[in-house]
């Protein structure tokens, strides 16, 4: 398992997020809003993919992950295998997939934030669809009250909305997603009727956002939430929340689909191409089954092996002699 000299991102997943994949669970209600976003791709590539959580399983995903233990995590649950590659650097062609997807990953991305974003509008013919939080909401979460630093922390870390859909260009849509109270995604928010999760460790280890607090206040704000939950001051100013079924708040889909009116002529794939590409799913998922036995002792290099054979996708497109697949 080959680990990068230097992270990819502000978090260094070889050394931290432990308990990642048991913490970090897909929501149901949240899936339901990204796959309602992504509409009818067929091919997706998820950047920044983590575990796996929010990957669709009904349609062919290629999964982009330069974290090494994030990507052993994913053979842990079940999950398809990950390409090591960066946002800021998508070993994929022009429009090669139907849509782009990252999930609660951007903030990470850092100084690589433009280029990754420029590349998943680059690889993907249509939507790029991202789950992000909203960094002008947090301060209204509870939780600051315990922690001043984290809100003015957090908003330094996750980009400007604004700038987001500036950059993706094409028609852009905003949309805040509920978060439902027994939300089984351990972000931070999550936790907004559940107070007392917060006190785990367990919990704590799978949010980054701890990684960037001074221990001293952690330690006195989680002291203080505690007396409070004892004492029941929490409740008596926020215990609403115990039984309020959503929480509308920072977490947001940012949804970008390209305006072909304004793409070079060359830049653009008929319905024919997209519909070719389509069709080396069996082709991919062949050539990757060598790695995706989670029991099996899988490594970098024969993902990369299986991935870079010669394929079809690497031949010119002629919507009057499609090419096949090549068969198993």
């Amino acid at each position: 398992m080959t680990q990068r000299a230097v992270p990819a991102g502000d978090v260094d997943y070889e050394s931290t997020g432990t308990g990642y994949e048991q913490q970090r669970r897909s929501d149901p209600r949240i899936a339901q809003a990204i796959l309602s976003a992504l509409g009818d791709a067929s091919t997706v590539v998820n950047v920044g993919a983590g575990a796996g959580s929010y990957e669709p399983t009904d349609r062919y995903v290629l999964a982009v992950e330069p974290s090494a233990a994030m990507r052993a995590r994913r053979r842990a649950v079940g999950a398809m295998p990950a390409i090591d590659a960066s946002a800021q650097s998508l070993p994929l062609d022009d429009d090669a997939v139907d849509a782009a997807l990252a999930v609660l990953t951007i903030h990470q991305w850092g100084d690589a934030l433009v280029g990754g974003l420029q590349e998943m509008r680059r690889v993907a013919s249509g939507p790029v669809v991202i789950l992000t939080l909203d960094g002008t909401q947090l301060q209204d979460f509870w939780l600051n009250e315990y922690l001043p630093a984290r809100a003015q922390i957090e908003r330094q870390r996750f980009p400007d909305i604004q700038s987001i859909r500036k950059e993706l260009g094409g028609t852009r849509d905003f949309n805040p997603v509920p978060i439902p109270l027994d939300c089984s995604d351990g972000f931070v928010e999550a936790f907004y009727g559940r107070p007392e999760s917060l006190l785990d460790p367990a919990v704590r280890a799978a949010q980054s956002a701890w990684q960037f607090l001074d221990q001293t206040e952690i330690d006195r704000g989680l002291t203080q939430l505690t007396d409070d939950l004892r004492s029941g001051s929490w409740d008596s100013r926020h215990g609403h929340l115990r039984e309020t079924p959503t929480y509308t708040g920072p977490l947001a889909l940012i949804i970008a689909a390209p305006e072909d009116e304004c793409r070079p002529e060359h830049d653009r794939r008929t319905v024919s191409d997209r519909q070719t590409l389509a069709s080396h799913r069996t082709w991919i998922n062949h050539n990757l089954v060598v790695v995706a036995n989670p029991h099996e002792q899988s490594d970098q290099a024969e993902l990369d092996r299986a991935w870079h054979q010669p394929s079809p996708v690497d031949e010119p497109v002629d919507d009057d002699h499609p090419v096949n697949p090549p068969v198993p």
